[in-house]
């Protein structure tokens, strides 16, 4: 059985998992419709306007805090046998929350008020939009730590 925190401490590999959690960022956002939708768009687009390869150091500094939540979840997985898009879709809410628990912590201790106000508007719309993307998290996960 394979562990996302043990993955990322080689930093070959740490990188790949970083564009990757980019990559699955820009397809979720991209997937997006609507009024809500144009609303995630734009805060992308402003977030990433903050500094060129902002969203990849950004997940950079998230992915050990983020790989530590994931990975009693992967572990779960592996050990029922189970199917990681099912897993993860069945859990969505449970680690959707456990996500936004580190970024709504960072959030409190930011000082980029820019970053912090497009955090504060998109966050009540998060766990939703956070658990329809478990099955590309689900993916990522599996290619990485199994």
């Amino acid at each position: 059985m394979g562990s996302l925190v043990e993955v990322i401490k080689v930093d070959a590999k740490r990188r790949q998992v970083v564009d990757d959690c980019v990559l699955l960022i820009e397809a979720e956002v991209d997937s997006k419709s609507g009024f809500s939708g144009a609303g995630i768009k734009l805060g992308y687009k402003t977030v990433k306007g903050l500094k060129p390869g902002f969203i990849g150091m950004a997940m950079n500094h998230l992915l050990d805090d983020f790989a530590a939540k994931i990975d009693p979840y992967w572990l779960d997985c592996q050990a029922q046998g189970k199917d990681a898009r099912s897993f993860f879709a069945g859990k969505k809410v449970e680690i959707a929350n456990a996500l936004l628990g580190i970024t709504d912590a960072r959030a409190q201790r930011s000082s980029h008020k820019v970053l912090v106000g497009t955090y504060q508007k998109l966050r009540p719309m998060a766990i939703d939009h956070v658990g329809v993307a478990m099955p590309r998290l689900a993916d990522l996960i599996t290619k990485h730590a199994s």
